[in-house]
């Protein structure tokens, strides 16, 4: 039976590859194997048991060793060998390479299973004197690296678009470039990271920065390309034993993003824009006013000009709309609000630093050596040079001065870059060459700038555009300026889901939608209630219509007010989700296939998702919708949040919707934390703790953790991991909290615990019985408890 199973895999991933290419010989140099053919040269080694590298070298060119996304050392993993006259494999237990010698044939297999086989390797495609990639430069000719795969498997990745989960079937190029108002389709946006993620659980990453394609068997012939300009001709294999576990190993090899601070979880006053300082201070003194909770308040261009047009640039506080600055962003800090300006990396010739900027040779140049100047919306521009370490200091001594003045964080725009001719050229390379990796570099300009001037604080940096590994640097990327329609909030759960399982786990969106001027009040409300479930909750749109629920109707404000309140009761869960991701690179959001790997059918969902591991949320997309078909994953069973209807695993239902809420449900039988709304985090406490339990006596038992600590200090002192555990055994249901640490801080609150069918006998805290309520009619049993020792018993006598 296996060995028919085999010879059909084998069949379906076929053996062709490039004919012309000869095996000469092979030398192992130490851990890494060099193996010459008649073209060029292989160098191939192991990460890890689970990562591999492959680079080609042509004949008549070196090996550039330069990776803008790696960060995972090889550490000479040790593997096992095999060869004779007719191949050579390294293996470790988890991944496998072997290379026939005749005909040349490399595949890559995980625990025995074929994936993916190079097809025509690498290769030069000739083009037609007109044909190019992006710019305008015309490219006779591009690099190519060609594979065969599965007949069946769904692929995934290539940044951000809308095109469906599997994108398979598509040619996708990778140019970061925005698309104003888009809806329901998008073939190209602000991330094109040259990631191609498979069904079967392996990662290829396509480690170089230059423009390109990404062909998903657009030509439905089983066949994956990576095409390019130029650059290295390298790539990686990642596997995995899940779907979590395969990510956990793509963030090792390109790193994990730092914990943020947890203010950056709370609501975001925003809009294109705040045209002064009075009308910045009203607004926040107005949520203050309406009891709408808000952290953080977002300043788009106005702050350093009076116009859209001719001030990008300046660079500055323009002193006539924001004339005492720095006390508004004390005023804003003592109220715990954070203030955030923009700033984008183009300097107008009209701006006040054009001319510093030419005189310290900080921008991207022309052929001679001049400033590269080029017309676009805003002006006429040149463009700040990061890859040069003179504009590197540069622009970060422009942060630095922001920092000095209280601000909390930073917004970078039109950073992919926006428009940037090919025949620019900086001191990393031409336009085309870097383009894909500016908004990257910018963010880690930022973020090293922070490290080293502000070690302690947490920075907060918000961008539209980056590449593989930015998260690395604490980026917060958006979708970039979705229209403000029922189309454009259609996509936004498939991007998000996407971009998390390639890394950047706090991809979200303008919630409400951007472009246009369309007052919808209904999806307004559906856009924020989804909100609630996303890395970042941030409103914003242009100024035609209100992005703040405190300017909309008074029917939209108070479910606005009830979904911003929802997301804060959420904190504790929200924080130890960020926590989970900065450890492990697990998204916050997850697809449903997560949780059912072998269900063919959610491998092209994205109707519902998994928020962290226990809720189900399942988002309203429509107008005037009466009804949502839900699936419950079957590895639990569900309870509806504000019904408290209980639902199998494994189940489909038509659920009734209402305006109130969007369908979320949460998982049966494990501990959920939740806190007290406050009006900013700066005013949450830790030490209150509240926990819901929805019992279910199939549930017998379960652990999860939860994190803690002072929520802005990048070194912590003292950081809380609180253990907290669920058992039922003899006819009791017993709940654990334990502490990783005796100078953990104590806990208290409430305990509400539903789907219990009768009067509990007894509720003892650490042996002593304790008064408790039990509501009959609705099966719930309330009590209060204080965990102030290093571990804590509850005993519910059943």
């Amino acid at each position: 039976m296996k060995k028919l199973f085999l010879l059909i895999f084998f069949t379906t991933i076929g053996f062709a590859q490039n004919t012309k290419r000869q095996y000469f010989s092979h030398s192992w140099n130490g851990y890494e194997l060099e193996l010459n053919t008649t073209d060029g040269t292989y160098f191939i080694q192991f990460y890890n048991a689970k990562i591999a590298e492959t680079s080609f070298v042509p004949k008549g060119e070196k090996f550039n060793s330069q990776s803008h996304a790696v960060v995972l050392k090889t550490k000479n993993h040790p593997f096992q060998i095999q060869e004779n006259a007719n191949f050579i494999e390294m293996k470790t237990d988890e991944l496998s390479i072997k290379i026939i010698k005749s005909p040349f044939q490399i595949t890559y297999s995980h625990q025995n299973k074929i994936l993916l086989s190079e097809k025509l390797g690498y290769f030069k495609r000739k083009h037609e004197p007109l044909e190019r990639v992006k710019g305008n430069i015309v490219y006779d000719s591009t690099e190519v690296i060609q594979f065969n795969i599965n007949a069946t498997e769904k692929l995934y990745g290539g940044g951000a678009r809308v095109l469906g989960m599997n994108r398979r079937g598509n040619r996708l190029a990778l140019y970061n470039r925005a698309d104003y108002g888009y809806e329901t389709r998008s073939e190209l946006m602000n991330f094109t990271l040259p990631i191609v993620i498979s069904s079967q659980k392996y990662m290829v990453h396509f480690d170089n920065a230059p423009v390109g394609y990404l062909d998903l068997d657009s030509k439905k012939e089983n066949v994956l390309e990576y095409e390019t300009i130029s650059g290295r001709k390298t790539y990686q294999v990642i596997v995995g034993n899940s779907w979590e576990n395969l990510i956990a190993n793509y963030t090792e090899l390109t790193g994990r993003q730092p914990l943020p601070p947890r203010w950056a979880l709370g609501n975001f006053s925003s809009r294109f824009g705040y045209h002064s300082e009075a009308e910045a201070r009203r607004t926040i003194q107005k949520f203050k006013e309406e009891n709408i909770p808000v952290d953080a308040i977002i300043l788009d261009l106005y702050w350093f000009g009076k116009e859209v047009q001719g001030t990008m640039g300046n660079l500055e506080v323009y002193r006539d709309s924001f004339p005492t600055f720095e006390k508004m962003v004390d005023d804003f800090n003592k109220m715990g609000i954070k203030t955030i300006p923009i700033m984008e990396p183009f300097i107008l010739t009209t701006s006040k630093k054009w001319q510093e900027a030419v005189d310290k040779k900080i921008l991207a140049t022309d052929s001679k050596g001049n400033p590269f100047t080029y017309d676009f919306y805003f002006g006429n521009t040149g463009i700040i040079d990061i890859f040069k370490a003179d504009g590197k200091k540069w622009f970060w001594n422009i942060y630095q001065e922001l920092a000095n003045k209280g601000v909390g964080g930073v917004w970078g725009d039109l950073g992919e870059p926006e428009v940037f001719p090919a025949a620019a050229q900086t001191f990393g390379g031409s336009a085309d060459e870097v383009h894909n990796i500016y908004g990257h570099n910018w963010a880690k300009l930022v973020f090293e700038g922070y490290q080293s001037n502000f070690p302690n604080q947490r920075p907060f940096i918000l961008m539209r555009s980056g590449y593989s590994g930015s998260q690395r640097y604490g980026m917060i990327p958006w979708s970039g300026d979705v229209n403000r329609t029922w189309g454009g909030l259609s996509g936004q759960v498939e991007i998000s889901l996407q971009m998390g399982m390639q890394g950047l786990a706090y991809m979200h969106s303008d919630l409400g939608g951007f472009a246009g001027a369309n007052l919808d009040d209904e999806l307004y409300v559906r856009w924020l209630q989804y909100g609630v479930f996303n890395p970042i909750f941030r409103p914003h749109a242009q100024s035609d219509v209100a992005s703040e629920p405190i300017f909309r109707s008074d029917w939209a404000k108070n479910l606005a007010k009830k979904a911003i309140e929802l997301r804060y009761s959420m904190l504790p869960y929200n924080y130890s989700l960020a926590y989970e991701n900065s450890q492990t690179g697990i998204p916050l959001m997850r697809p449903l296939f997560f949780e059912e790997p072998d269900n063919e059918t959610l491998l092209t969902k994205s109707d519902g998702y998994l928020w962290g591991k226990d809720y189900l949320v399942y988002p309203i997309m429509e107008a005037n919708q009466q009804s949502k078909e839900v699936y419950f994953p079957k590895n639990g069973n569900w309870t509806d949040i504000y019904s408290t209807k209980k639902y199998s695993g494994g189940s489909t239902e038509k659920i009734n919707v209402v305006t109130s809420h969007i369908p979320t449900f949460v998982r049966n039988g494990v501990l959920i934390p939740w806190t007290k709304t406050v009006q900013t985090t700066q005013n949450y406490d830790n030490s209150n703790l509240n926990f819901l339990l929805y019992f279910d006596e199939k549930v017998t038992s379960s652990e999860r953790q939860f994190y803690f600590d002072e929520g802005n200090n990048s070194n912590e002192n003292n950081p809380e991991l609180l253990t907290c555990e669920t058992e039922i055994s003899n006819n009791e249901l017993i709940i654990s909290l334990e502490n990783n640490s005796s100078k953990s801080s104590s806990k208290s609150g409430s305990c509400l615990v539903y789907h219990i069918k009768n009067k509990p006998k007894s509720v003892k805290i650490n042996n002593k019985k304790i008064k408790f309520i039990y509501n009959k009619e609705y099966n719930i049993l309330l009590f209060d408890y204080t965990h102030s020792s290093n571990k804590t018993t509850i005993k519910i006598k059943l």
